[in-house]
């Protein structure tokens, strides 16, 4: 049974109601019922095919045949007045590969209605400045990576929804942006961040194990280390895994 967060709480950042999705004729999310706690680094965490992508989709309003009902800021997901408040990073790179890095941020800059401070600032967060004039076509891939999540940090949505933002990144730039993360997360902003890397999960404020589009567990890191007696967030999955299995 899922965590449920603590009584005296505010609402949730993002909340499911018996969500289940259907695509291309199999069920790939099973009657999820989830509160999502606001403020905090909340890892979708679980192996290819587990049906992170598939939830990412859903949240920000993107995905077909969702039934139940999924709320984002206590408005349903998608709804036109909560757009502006929602970032998105999907896993391939949204962006201009005929623009420069600079014109990419100042083209969405214009669109979302933040100044130049706040595509330099963006720049810097990202460590991107000194490639401001490069084409994107020009860059790696996890360089392509880092605009996108650039582009998403402009207006500084207090929603960030990330789908594998450290694929592809050296482990300098990837402890950089979970750093950053958390220091989001502690200014107010909410991050959903889907990961395979069973080790990122140490990095979260909440956890969402998921399994063949189940949810295997909904807690804190802490708390599913103690319930299951792991030494380790892998172990502690393998462990529900195990169990899931034999009831």
């Amino acid at each position: 049974m899922a965590d449920e967060p603590g009584a005296g709480e505010s609402d949730p950042a993002v909340s499911f109601r018996s969500v289940s999705v259907d695509r291309g004729g199999r069920t790939v999310l099973h009657d999820i019922d989830l509160s999502l706690p606001a403020g905090q680094v909340i890892g979708i965490i679980g192996p290819s095919g587990s049906g992170k992508s598939t939830m990412m989709r859903a949240i920000v309003g993107v995905q077909a045949n969702v039934s139940g009902r999924i709320e984002v800021l206590s408005q349903p997901a998608g709804a036109a007045s909560r757009r502006g408040a929602v970032g998105y990073v999907t896993q391939d790179p949204s962006v201009y590969v005929d623009l420069s890095v600079g014109e990419n941020l100042s083209y969405f800059g214009r669109l979302l209605r933040v100044g130049h401070d706040e595509v330099e600032r963006t720049l810097g967060a990202v460590r991107l400045a000194e490639y401001r004039h490069r084409r994107v076509a020009d860059l790696s891939g996890g360089q392509r990576a880092r605009v996108s999540l650039a582009i998403a940090l402009l207006n500084q949505p207090p929603v960030l929804v990330l789908d594998e933002p450290t694929v592809g990144l050296d482990p300098v730039l990837r402890n950089e942006l979970w750093s950053q993360f958390a220091a989001l997360a502690t200014a107010g902003s909410t991050l959903l961040v889907s990961s395979h890397v069973m080790d990122e999960a140490n990095r979260c404020d909440w956890l969402i194990l998921l399994r063949d589009g189940h949810v295997l567990a909904d807690c804190s890191p802490t708390d599913l280390l103690t319930r299951t007696g792991a030494s380790t967030v892998e172990d502690a999955f393998l462990s529900l895994v195990s169990e899931r299995g034999s009831t």
